[in-house]
């Protein structure tokens, strides 16, 4: 009877062990599953970093569509303005010989010494210069006779400007003959390397063997007496 009961009480542990052991393995199975598939539903699901583009590309690309300005390009086209380099500040020549050009130029029949043509030159605005100490350049007609010396030396140097005149005087003939060129001009230049010589309306002339003064700061000093 003991043996009897012995062996169904072991048959009993047995069948509990077993039991327990397939819920055991149940429940690891289970757990393993879960662990799986929460594993494979991560992994297929696409992140929101991975899926939306970041700040910073936003940005990047925001630059690189946006248009370039053309300022620079626009700026480096237009041109620059350079000063002379015979020009003062305010761009007018300072200490500069100067030209026919440079000058307003006037004249003025006078009755002295038997009569003569007062030459004035004054700077045009904004223009200093100087007039070297030398003889005017007066020539008369088509064919350039020149006006000689009437004093025996040259004068100053005078400097020009805003308000200052020089004056120099002409008499087209110094001859007692009836002979001469009949004329109504002057040409008058700064020396004779003067690119730019003006023509002075005077009124009807005799030339004949004219003289002209150096420049002088008063008329008195530029009458030519001979």
């Amino acid at each position: 009877m003991f043996g009897h009961r012995n062996r169904n009480r072991r048959s009993a542990l047995l069948a509990s062990a077993a039991l327990v052991g397939g819920a055991l393995l149940m429940t690891a199975c289970q757990d393993t599953d879960g662990t799986v598939d929460s594993g494979a539903a991560q992994s297929s699901s696409p992140s929101a970093d991975a899926g939306s583009p970041s700040a910073s590309e936003d940005s990047e690309d925001a630059a690189s569509d946006a248009p370039t300005s053309d300022a620079s390009d626009e700026a480096s086209d237009e041109p620059t303005a350079s000063p002379s380099a015979s020009s003062g500040s305010n761009g007018s020549k300072v200490g500069q010989v100067c030209g026919a050009n440079d000058l307003s130029w006037s004249t003025r029949s006078e009755s002295q010494a038997g009569g003569y043509i007062l030459v004035m030159a004054k700077a045009k605005s904004g223009i200093t210069c100087v007039l070297p100490a030398a003889l005017p350049t007066v020539a008369f007609g088509s064919d350039g006779t020149e006006a000689g010396p009437v004093e025996q030396a040259v004068g100053k140097q005078i400097t020009l400007s805003k308000g200052t005149v020089a004056y120099a005087g002409v008499n087209p003939k110094t001859t007692n003959t009836d002979g001469g060129k009949e004329l109504d001009s002057i040409i008058v230049a700064v020396g004779n390397e003067d690119p730019n010589p003006v023509s002075l309306k005077v009124g009807t002339i005799t030339v004949d063997k004219p003289v002209v003064t150096n420049w002088h700061t008063a008329p008195k000093d530029a009458v030519p007496f001979s």
